[in-house]
């Protein structure tokens, strides 16, 4: 059944599988962070009435998402070293791409979630007296994230 393939290959390096397991699910949730961190603001700049802002989040989004991730990781890997001088390390310059490459992605989740939320709670928190970045923080952006939580967790996994 097994065709003659030799299971002690896959036993005898189990440490080296388990490094690299290590790795993946530490570059997978410093990537999700980084990337929800970096989409938070991409969307508070796409939703910002300042056109210079909208147009910078809007011209980031349009750019990575219309990248592969493998070209993406490419440019990181050679390309940014020949800009900088310097080598910047694989697991960094991959980091970087990820992040990069998954705020535009978990932008345009983070501001459907934002935009789902009801102008009424914003009016409410300008009537209490919160300036815009505290109505933002202790009322929509708790109210939206409850609300994108499975997208979110949906796009961390793809």
């Amino acid at each position: 059944m097994s065709g003659g393939f030799d299971w002690n290959v896959i036993f005898k390096h189990i440490p080296f599988l388990w490094e690299g397991m290590q790795v993946t699910f530490l570059l997978t949730f410093l990537a999700i962070l980084g990337g929800i961190l970096g989409g938070t603001l991409l969307a508070l700049c796409r939703l910002s009435k300042f056109s210079s802002l909208a147009w910078f989040g809007g011209s980031y989004v349009n750019f990575f998402r219309s990248m592969p991730l493998i070209l993406v990781i490419f440019w990181f890997y050679f390309l940014v070293p020949m800009l900088l001088g310097r080598p910047v390390g694989s697991f960094y310059s991959v980091l970087i791409a990820f992040t990069l490459f998954e705020a535009a992605y978990y932008c345009e989740i983070i501001r459907a979630g934002i935009s789902s939320i009801g102008q009424g709670q914003v009016q409410a928190a300008k009537a209490i007296g919160l300036t815009y970045q505290q109505s933002m923080r202790y009322i929509v952006l708790p109210q939206a994230f409850r609300n994108m939580v499975p997208i979110l967790l949906t796009q961390g996994i793809i």
